[in-house]
């Protein structure tokens, strides 16, 4: 639940009475259930005024282990090779990468220490971005479902700060 400290004060009772009248056993059996679709080229269409192209790879496939960089270089991408491609010489909106840290093109890049802590600044604004409280609780929720603690978010900050 997010609120204020008052709000929370005046409504923990009631909370507690409520869950207290929760079964404490599931009444309903666990289904198996399998996010994954195959792997084939679609395209869905519909109709709007902006379009949307994607393209996506599983890096876990070869070899990839996790570290707090993507987030800098995905950034890195987003701001300047992206931007000057899509933005600057397409006319599009816009173009961004994202590193999807949940899912089952990562290459060299070269970039001055400027450069480097641009993407390592911005980086942090997103993983650490300012939130109402309704955000901070739904971010909670969301990293409490998806099983990603503390510990974890802070060594993905070190890695990120530590990117080279």
């Amino acid at each position: 639940m997010t609120a204020d400290g008052k709000n929370l004060s005046n409504t923990e009772k009631l909370v507690s009475k409520f869950l207290d009248l929760l079964p404490s056993n599931s009444l309903v059996e666990r289904a198996n259930w399998s996010a994954r679709l195959p792997s084939n080229n679609e395209a869905i269409v519909i109709p709007t005024q902006v379009n949307y192209v994607g393209k996506a790879a599983n890096l876990y496939d070869g070899g990839y282990q996790l570290n707090g960089s993507a987030y800098v270089i995905s950034k890195h991408i987003s701001n300047t090779w992206l931007w000057d491609r899509v933005r600057v010489s397409g006319g599009a909106y816009g173009g961004f990468c994202n590193f999807d840290t949940h899912s089952d093109f990562l290459r060299e890049l070269e970039m001055d220490d400027d450069t480097l802590t641009k993407a390592i600044i911005g980086t942090i604004g997103d993983v650490d971005a300012y939130q109402l409280p309704d955000a901070k609780g739904y971010s909670s929720l969301v990293r409490y479902l998806l099983g990603i603690t503390e510990e974890e978010r802070q060594r993905r900050r070190e890695e990120i700060l530590s990117t080279r």
